[in-house]
């Protein structure tokens, strides 16, 4: 039961910071910015927060820039949500969205990837461009 409550915390403090993140006045917090996932430690003391930016150029300085707003983004997030504790907020980069990339073209490169049945390797699947 416990873990289905720190399941909607989560959520809850995801949802939050993806509305409260547009609003910080940093220029370095800037371009497409998606909380991925956010991991609050039972006691609500901590939380990871897992940012990807669509202009992986920009990955640094947006995580420095969060970094310099966290005081903010916790002041605010403490007023949404009504919680014992706000949680002191870390952010990390979330490099999963290029690691299944990398997975994918893995998997779609015929050297790499035989066939499973040996019989089908004539067949040839018509490419989603």
């Amino acid at each position: 039961m416990a873990s289905n409550r720190m399941g909607r915390i989560n959520e809850e403090v995801q949802r939050e910071l993806a509305a409260l993140i547009p609003n910080v006045k940093d220029p370095r917090v800037s371009g497409m910015i998606s909380v991925t996932a956010v991991d609050v430690t039972p006691d609500l003391k901590f939380a990871k927060v897992y940012i990807s930016v669509l202009d992986q150029e920009d990955n640094g300085q947006v995580l420095k820039g969060l970094k310099s707003a966290a005081g903010y983004l916790r002041r605010e997030l403490g007023r949404a949500l009504n919680l014992r504790h706000t949680p002191e907020l870390t952010f990390f980069q979330d490099d999963s969205m290029s690691k299944g990339a990398h997975i994918l073209e893995m998997l779609r490169n015929p050297e790499i990837v035989k066939p499973a049945n040996p019989a089908n390797e004539h067949i040839i699947l018509d490419e989603e461009d």
